[in-house]
């Protein structure tokens, strides 16, 4: 259950503040921060809005809290938080066989539920198909054999996830997912976050670089097998074809695609406004049946993808729990109930329902991480420091 949210205000006292800005600061010194924003709210109001930097090397323009940047992963959520509200408003819930609104999907027995939380055994296609070819990669889905049959595995799907819950919703709405988003949940919360950026905006978007590997990221086993030919890992992040290189995500055609598994571009500011909506902290479109569903799990364990454990729920993730009942990472904080997704590179938002804070992060000067790193960690630990 979700708990009541009774808030301690020294949750986001100015010391508390004053940590998360110190480490923010320091990343810039020490870390090879090259422009990043922060947004932190709680309640219902955004109590720090900072960004610094630059938007590209050659420093010709200056990062503000208005840069916009791709994110990545951290797409997930506001995409599933769309999908689940076209099943809504069409009667329907996480709970419908995807089979009724998608009546060739290739797992009988999945629900929404199976679907948006890594279920369903479809996160790689054997099908060579462009990400940018909607049609084309709904059709080597639909003849996928899935890896898996539901429970008991389950594995991040990184890419396929797109089509996965941008179908549904053209299916149910008559409009893509990133229309949708817009129309029904980003467009009443005034949110700068894009899922399918408008060429008005693209002089404002940031110009990303890519991480270096370090000891852990080789000593560790998911980037291994992401960089060894064939592998599972490798193959799960090659399908749909397109996209690899970081150079891509620096086109507009990237931006304006309308990817809902890593084609979000926005703010820190709306990232972490938008996980207020998701606690129920602000006046939103987001029912609390809704919520119910991006904050609860419904899948934990060895994730097939990522060679880690992961708890997903329908579209966002929590921090998996040891056999005692312990978090054995704090990416989310130190909360049970805190949720949310990080993206590619080091981006991050996070709600904690138990305290009323939101987080984000983002950035141009990426890690070679599928989770955030020391940047955006120590920022988070920070944050939490007096809960």
């Amino acid at each position: 259950e979700i708990p009541d949210q009774t808030h301690s205000p020294m949750a986001v006292s100015p010391s508390v503040l004053g940590k998360v800005l110190e480490v923010f600061e320091r990343n810039f010194r020490d870390r090879g921060e090259l422009g990043a924003s922060i947004s932190i709210w709680w309640d219902g109001a955004e109590l720090v809005s900072a960004g610094h930097g630059w938007c590209e090397r050659e420093k010709s323009r200056a990062w503000t809290t208005g840069t916009l940047v791709p994110v990545y992963s951290a797409t997930k959520t506001p995409a599933a938080a769309t999908l689940l509200m076209a099943l809504e408003s069409r009667g329907l819930s996480e709970n419908t066989l995807v089979s009724e609104v998608w009546p060739d999907f290739p797992v009988a027995d999945a629900r929404f539920r199976h679907l948006l939380s890594h279920q369903c055994g479809l996160p790689i296609l054997d099908q060579k198909v462009s990400i940018f070819e909607h049609a084309e990669v709904v059709k080597a889905i639909e003849k996928q054999a899935p890896a898996w049959f539901l429970e008991p595995e389950h594995g991040y799907h990184p890419r396929t996830y797109g089509a996965l819950t941008d179908e549904p919703v053209r299916r149910l709405t008559g409009k893509t997912l990133g229309e949708y988003w817009r129309e029904a949940i980003a467009g009443p919360l005034n949110l700068d976050f894009w899922i399918g950026l408008p060429e008005k905006e693209w002089p404002r978007v940031a110009r990303l670089y890519p991480g270096k590997a370090g000891n852990d990221s080789l000593a560790d086993a998911f980037y291994k097998h992401l960089t060894t030919s064939g592998t599972f890992t490798r193959r799960a992040f090659s399908s749909p074809r397109g996209l690899h290189a970081i150079h891509e995500m620096n086109e507009p055609q990237a931006w304006a695609a309308g990817l809902p598994a890593l084609g979000g571009v926005g703010t820190a500011s709306a990232l972490a406004k938008f996980y207020q909506a998701a606690i129920g902290s602000i006046p939103s479109p987001l029912s609390p049946s809704i919520r119910h569903a991006l904050a609860t799990p419904q899948r934990t364990g060895d994730d097939l993808v990522l060679l880690r454990p992961t708890t997903f729920t329908c579209g966002a993730q929590l921090d998996p729990l040891d056999e005692s009942g312990r978090k054995i990472r704090q990416i989310y904080g130190p909360s049970l109930a805190a949720f949310g997704h990080p993206g590619a590179g080091g981006s991050h938002g996070l709600a904690d329902p138990a305290t009323g804070i939101s987080f984000a992060y983002v950035m141009n000067q990426m890690d070679l991480s599928v989770m955030p790193g020391v940047k955006c960690l120590e920022m988070v630990d920070a944050l939490f420091s007096e809960c």
